[in-house]
């Protein structure tokens, strides 16, 4: 168990990254906005990181033009602590994502990247990958994620060629957390060789850089479609209704 450290001032800068179109979701005005359990589906994720010690700043990223519906809808009726600014989203997530780095104020040393879709995240498992990349410098990032469980198999077309040990691998999610100056020169890199990753920490192994995994919860679910409502609503009123879930998630006040 690592010894919590707080510094006296929150070095980490949260980028929030709703610039999706949903189109899988079906929704012609996206799905960040879609109420989950009383909230819009991105509020959820910006509560987690308010209410962060660890995070003194979130950048929202999303399209110009949703701006002040966003800010209407999924910021200002809640009581949030920490400053919020946005950012222009990009064609792909990848530009929307360089984007909100770019706009990370001076003075942040890390950043923490989160699906805005991934509504489930808590300030706890936060905090805890936040902490890692605190205690060991060799570092350049993290990812929250999970140890497959499920028997993996290696296809081409529909034949099966291989079955691949599923102790090697990890299902990752959001955040991902990063040097700020280790992940602008990874989206450069990208940019100049056109690369294009799978997510954020791809663009920064590429580089050599030391990123390691660090377990989150398993219900950390991202929304595609609009089936996957029905288990995150289910998990969220659960979270509501236990007193001590419920300080985590902000429905109540922490003890």
């Amino acid at each position: 168990m690592l010894q919590e450290r707080v510094p006296s001032r929150p070095p980490v800068c949260a980028v929030i990254v709703a610039g999706g179109c949903g189109s899988r979701f079906g929704n012609p005005g996206g799905k960040q906005l879609v109420n989950v359990a009383g909230r819009p589906l991105v509020t959820w994720s910006i509560m987690a990181f308010d209410r962060s010690c660890l995070v003194g700043h979130i950048v929202v990223v999303c399209p110009q033009a949703k701006r002040a519906e966003m800010r209407r809808l999924a910021i200002d009726p809640f009581d949030f602590k920490t400053p919020i600014t946005f950012a222009d989203a990009g064609e792909t997530r990848q530009d929307s994502t360089a984007s909100g780095v770019d706009a990370v104020p001076m003075g942040f040393e890390y950043v923490a990247i989160h699906d805005g879709a991934r509504p489930l995240i808590t300030t706890a498992a936060i905090d805890n990958a936040i902490q890692v990349l605190l205690h060991d410098r060799s570092l350049d990032g993290v990812v929250c994620g999970q140890p497959a469980i499920d028997t993996l198999k290696i296809v081409d077309g529909e034949q099966i060629v291989k079955t691949p040990p599923r102790s090697m691998y990890w299902a990752a999610q959001t955040p991902q957390i990063f040097s700020v100056d280790v992940m602008r020169r990874a989206h450069a890199a990208a940019v100049a060789d056109q690369f294009v990753g799978t997510d954020d920490a791809s663009l920064v192994e590429r580089m050599g850089g030391t990123v390691h995994c660090v377990a989150s919860p398993r219900d950390n679910l991202k929304v595609t479609v609009p089936e996957d409502l029905r288990p995150v609503t289910a998990i969220l009123l659960g979270r509501m209704s236990d007193a001590e879930s419920a300080q985590d998630t902000g429905v109540m006040p922490r003890l």
